[in-house]
């Protein structure tokens, strides 16, 4: 496949106007699919209206469940013919609205292909379904002393096929990799119903890579190859409290800087590791502004070392005290806090919008400062969660939908952080997508050459725009009316 400045690009179709007729769709899927499996009913397609962004809904002409392969095949082959368009949807968890119906197409709900197909744990590898639990694929490593690495707060629930959509990480990642860094191969059902198989090449363009963080633009991912690891030999967690969260962001770069590359480097401020004090009961100082979570992890000599290391580095950054984990069940403990942060900052107020920035430690502090400022001029509160070690920020903005105006001042609140975030030269997304969410934002943060090329490459893959329309790649005219309006304010 030639992907080159000069292919062209995907035309901008009115599916609204499509004369394709709903009922013959309806009709030819239920000679593809079970009956139960093809939804009409809007009450059997509420469910799923929205992925984790809620304020952003939908509903499809029908809703689909297939359970094999051979299935979304047939389904793909016919909205090809018939011009269809066709979004797919996990486990639902994400949270940038790349999951959101598009109204009068189909919604291929991938949660019932969920079969842990092969374990061989002598060459490390895992074949699963993308229905998977991120979780699940660990849990049935564990016999063999195995993991899967990437591991996001919602592992419990996220899917394997979301991860790859989205490229997620967790709060191993510093260490280990986001999911790109994971997986091996995967399986791609494309828009014309075609499978291939896309894997790790010495020559010609990496097309894995960029196919894991496509969200659902480029096909349908229908089976994954994944990286185990062996569980390490030893893991030490320590908690830092600090009086200021200044003092925690340069406690960061301290311990990157000093050549240690700890397993997890999360941080939480008051409000956030409060609140999951409070839902956890994990042990975490209420007194402190922020804390940092550590973990080490590999050759027990080499974590011994690391270990002091690091905890004379944090008390020379200000650290007003530095716990480290008695033993596993107190380490899964600092962790249950972290991993719940989200659940517990929503018992606070009646809606948080999450957002998801990704910035170079050095400006971690300056980001923050940004944030809390502006937390005051909207008068809303923020919990700053995040993955400290790689920059990857998750303000949670708290605030009433109910009020009105409330939710529009949360999103413009979200845009600013972006911008800022692009200001000090990071990037819109770490590991959440683009989605809806933040398609106004790739005007600020890509040139036209840059997103033209964007559109040559899903024209590449699917020349009708037929996957996962209006999400991610923004229109010419959408960048220029956006970037129009920045320039007004």
């Amino acid at each position: 496949m030639t992907i080159s400045s000069n292919s062209p690009i995907a035309p901008q179709t009115n599916y609204s106007a499509s004369a394709m007729n709903p009922n013959q769709l309806i009709a030819e899927l239920r000679t593809l699919l079970p009956a139960a499996a093809v939804l009409t009913a809007t009450e059997q397609q509420r469910p799923f209206e929205c992925d984790g962004l809620s304020s952003h809904t939908g509903l499809p002409l029908v809703t689909l469940l297939p359970t094999t392969v051979a299935e979304v095949q047939a389904v793909m082959r016919l909205c090809h013919r018939l011009g269809v368009p066709v979004v797919c949807r996990g486990a639902g968890t994400g949270l940038s609205g790349g999951a959101t119906p598009w109204a009068g197409g189909v919604l291929l709900v991938l949660s019932r292909l969920d079969q842990i197909l092969s374990i061989d744990a002598p060459g490390l590898t895992a074949v699963v379904e993308p229905g998977v639990r991120n979780l699940a694929v660990s849990e049935a490593a564990a016999p063999w002393g195995l993991y899967y690495a990437p591991d996001p707060s919602s592992q419990i629930a996220c899917s394997v096929g979301g991860n790859v959509a989205e490229n997620a990480g967790g709060v191993h990642c510093l260490k280990y990799g986001l999911t790109v860094h994971n997986v091996l191969a995967v399986k791609l059902v494309t828009v014309s119903g075609e499978l291939v198989e896309i894997g790790i090449d010495s020559d010609g363009p990496d097309l894995l890579a960029l196919v894991i963080g496509s969200e659902g633009l480029l096909g349908v991912v229908v089976e994954v190859t994944v990286r185990l690891l062996v569980l390490p030999p030893a893991v030490d967690t320590l908690l830092a409290a600090f009086d200021s969260v200044e003092a925690a962001s340069q406690a960061v770069s301290a311990v990157i800087g000093a050549g240690i590359i700890p397993a997890g480097l999360e941080m939480m401020d008051r409000l956030a590791l409060t609140a999951a004090e409070d839902f956890a009961g994990a042990g975490y100082p209420r007194n402190a502004a922020a804390i940092l979570l550590v973990e080490l992890d590999g050759p027990a000599s080499e974590v011994e070392r690391d270990l002091e290391e690091c905890q004379a580095l944090l008390l020379a950054s200000g650290a007003s005290g530095v716990q480290v984990a008695a033993d596993a069940e107190e380490r899964a403990l600092f962790w249950k806090g972290r991993k719940n942060a989200f659940p517990a900052v929503g018992r606070l107020y009646p809606d948080y919008y999450c957002m998801d920035g990704t910035i170079p430690r050095r400006s971690i502090g300056d980001v923050l400062g940004f944030i809390s400022e502006r937390s005051a001029h909207h008068d809303m509160p923020v919990a700053n969660v995040f993955h400290a070690g790689d920059g990857n920020l998750h303000p949670l903005i708290l605030f009433d939908a109910n009020c009105e105006g409330e939710l529009e001042k949360a999103e413009l609140f979200g845009t600013e952080i972006l911008e800022k975030c692009i200001a000090v030269g990071g990037t819109i997304t770490g590991e959440h997508g683009v989605g809806r969410e933040k398609i106004d934002q790739m005007a600020s943060q890509f040139t036209d050459a840059e997103l033209a090329q964007f559109r040559r490459i899903k024209a590449a893959f699917d020349p009708a725009g037929l996957l996962n329309p209006g999400k991610t790649i923004p229109t010419l005219k959408r960048c220029q009316e956006y970037r129009a309006l920045r320039h007004e304010h």
